[in-house]
């Protein structure tokens, strides 16, 4: 099978997707830590896991996209005051 790239509109479609699995699996991570029903926890990890799973699979279509972004070596300093 060749390797097909993504249209332009598909590659931006796919980064708001990954975008918003990524928010959610955060999301579920942190609230893991203020549930203390059992069962809610057990669905809460279950979605953890099925987001991971997901992520991992968008990645891996991501990597199809006919445009990327360098990742920059230096990260800004952030502003405290």
């Amino acid at each position: 099978m060749h390797n097909q790239t993504l249209a332009p509109h598909e590659s931006m479609e796919l980064h708001e997707a990954l975008n918003f699995k990524t928010l959610c699996l955060a999301k579920s991570k942190l609230m893991q830590g203020l549930v203390f029903d059992q069962e809610l926890k057990a669905l809460m990890q279950k979605d953890v896991q099925q987001s991971t799973q997901a992520i991992a699979d968008l990645q891996a279509v991501y990597a199809r996209v006919p445009f990327q972004a360098p990742i920059p070596q230096s990260r800004p300093t952030p502003i405290l005051n």
